[in-house]
């Protein structure tokens, strides 16, 4: 069996590699021309890349690699490309390169400043990719192949009978001629291929001849119609990091039986070609380390591209955007910051063994960062109104008075706020019961509770509508608890103990506001393994609109990306649909991983309901 490594001995083994490099000076060093601000001409040269293709938006998993490129090359003084692979122009948009630019500098991945190389595209460099092409061509390296992708995956043969299309021995200068003709699109799409000549026999079946360049009729976001043949991911993956100087290509595990043809295809450009360029073919062209590791890869979470577009437009989502998705557009919308999910790809580390890391580190990372950083205000979801009905005596009715209540316990020069407290509230429907079980520390009839910041109160008496439903809850307040405090001893030096707290918002100075409750996208651990299909285990119950929520006053002039801890419920964010008297919030995560929780209580019982959130008003 193979043995793990651990996540910070793999980076730590990524950091020697380049260590070595430098002190060989495998890749020299950077000229006065290549420093931007910051740099020293001299350092020696590391460079890395993101290489996007532009046919959807950024996931979670994409940050690993983000946060993995850019982070060498600042911890190294080089450079970080963002690179857009736009070889398949009929699924790349605009649309994606527009959001994969911000998402990657919202990331923190800088392509642009001291530590950037700056944006680069695959299409710029698709006239030197074929004139390479027809290089190995006239070497005998490569041929023109007229079988579509059926026959060809037919005719690849097994581990013991290496098959060989029927054209593999076209001489150069027919394929140089058929090549020419693809290119002048004399040829419908999939009439012809052009195949590297590599090895039928190999075990690897990466390196059976693979596709170059296939026809594609298609517009190009960057190249309009300038071509109508398209170079393959592994021609053109090599060629990109060779142009841009690319000195170490990370990529994930897949990319690992790809290793020997990314290398072969440098390596075959290189025959006849020399160090001082006296060779054939002129001088040697660059060829890049390639180095792999795990994907990023969560629990409850699909991150497939396809499938993520599908229930886009299906509409099962809002959008790329809707917060339960896992694009960075996503989980940016939902509330998660930036530093968030960059903690979280460096807890879980680099590695060479795939996994799947718990969903529930990631909601970790939000929440220990919010709970320092976000400030707290009351919010109720679910509207009860409470009426103290002594509020009158020895006074007005309608009077205010304003508590002082603590920003953020973990930020003291956070200080306090004042809040209204008036003689109506509302307290969330589940903090009241009218018949509770045992262990109920919230309200019911008899029975007291401390407002937080607030006042003891005590339920005497309830109003019901027609239906026998609560509509009011009665209650009276003692005035020696101001502020929540504990009463002072009775004249028998008894003491008077509550074991409940509940939050409040005042009926009458308040702040109405549509609250979004988000839940996780898949209600399966791992989706579609029970049944096969990812659709089976969307979770019916990730998402839902409470259009009533009454929030302390001052929200009403939130901003959008404003993050608040809304007592007891969680954290919730700004959205982007809010505009003038009308907020609208979002649950960023709740305030503890209840998942955990109900999942190891229904461990092993078939069939188990998907376990919700901590819902408004749970159990404390």
């Amino acid at each position: 069996m193979r043995a793990r490594i651990a996540p910070e001995l793999l980076r730590k083994h990524l950091e020697q590699i380049i260590d070595a490099d430098n002190a060989a000076g495998k890749w020299g060093q950077l000229s006065p021309a290549e420093c931007t601000s910051g740099q020293t001409p001299g350092t020696p040269r590391v460079h890395t890349r993101f290489p996007p293709e532009p046919n959807g938006y950024l996931h979670i998993g994409h940050a690993k690699s983000i946060c993995l490129n850019y982070g060498l090359a600042e911890q190294f003084g080089g450079k970080f490309n963002l690179r857009f692979d736009d070889t398949n122009p009929s699924k790349e948009e605009q649309e994606y390169v527009d959001a994969i630019k911000e998402d990657v500098a919202w990331l923190g991945g800088a392509y642009e400043g001291k530590f950037g190389g700056g944006i680069f595209w695959a299409s710029d460099y698709f006239a030197q990719m074929y004139a390479w092409a027809e290089e190995l061509v006239t070497k005998g390296l490569a041929y023109v192949c007229d079988l579509n992708a059926e026959q060809m995956s037919q005719m690849r043969g097994d581990l013991k009978t290496p098959a060989r299309s029927p054209h593999r021995e076209r001489s150069p200068q027919e394929s140089l001629d058929l090549l020419r003709r693809m290119k002048a699109g004399e040829f419908p799409d999939g009439a012809k291929t052009l195949r590297a000549k590599i090895d039928l026999a190999s075990p690897n079946f990466v390196l059976r001849d693979p596709v170059m360049y296939r026809i594609v009729h298609a517009p190009h976001h960057n190249t309009g119609d300038a071509w109508c043949i398209y170079p393959m991911y592994d021609w053109a993956h090599c060629l990109e990091d060779s142009i841009e100087g690319i000195t170490h290509s990370i990529c994930t595990l897949e990319f690992r039986n790809n290793r020997p043809l990314y290398d072969w295809f440098i390596d075959a450009i290189n025959q006849g070609r020399t160090a001082d360029g006296s060779g054939k073919y002129a001088t040697l062209v660059h060829h890049p380390q390639q180095i792999e590791f795990a994907k990023l890869k969560l629990t409850y979470t699909v991150m497939s591209k396809r499938f993520l577009l599908q229930i886009v437009k299906d509409g099962r989502v809002s959008g790329w955007d809707d917060p339960r998705m896992p694009t960075l557009r996503g989980m940016r919308r939902r509330g998660y910051t930036a530093t968030s999910i960059r903690q979280l790809c460096k807890d879980v580390g680099v590695t060479t063994q795939d996994s799947v890391i718990d969903v529930g580190r990631l909601e970790n990372c939000l929440r220990d960062e919010l709970n320092k950083s976000a400030p707290r205000r009351m919010a109720v979801l679910r509207p009860l109104k409470l009426r103290i009905v002594n509020w009158g005596e020895g006074g007005a009715a309608d009077r205010v008075e304003m508590m002082n209540a603590i920003n953020n316990p973990e930020d003291q020069s956070a200080g306090t706020r004042p809040v209204a407290f008036t003689g109506e509230l509302f307290i969330e429907r589940d903090d009241f019961m009218e018949n509770p079980p045992k262990k109920f520390f919230r309200l019911a009839p008899g029975a007291e509770v401390r407002l937080r910041y607030g006042y003891w109160v005590r339920c005497v008496d309830v109003v019901k509508d027609a239906a026998g439903n609560v509509t009011e809850v009665l209650c009276t307040y003692d005035p020696q608890t101001r502020g929540g405090d504990d009463p002072p001893p009775g004249p028998d030096g008894t003491v008077r103990k509550v074991k409940g707290t509940i939050h409040w918002v005042s009926a009458t100075r308040n702040a109405k506001a549509e609250v979004r409750v988000f839940d996780r996208l898949f209600s399966a651990e791992t989706p579609g393994e029970r049944t096969g299909s990812f659709f089976d285990d969307l979770n019916p119950n990730s998402l839902e609109v409470l259009r009533d929520a009454v929030l302390e006053e001052s929200l009403a002039q939130a901003k959008h990306g404003e993050r608040f801890q809304f007592e007891r419920l969680g954290y919730f964010c700004v959205d982007q649909d809010s505009r003038p008297g009308a907020v609208v919030f979002n649950r960023s995560v709740t305030l503890k991983d209840t998942w955990a929780k109900e999942s190891a209580k229904d461990a092993g019982k078939p069939g188990a309901p998907a376990p919700q959130g901590s819902q408004p008003g749970a159990k404390k």
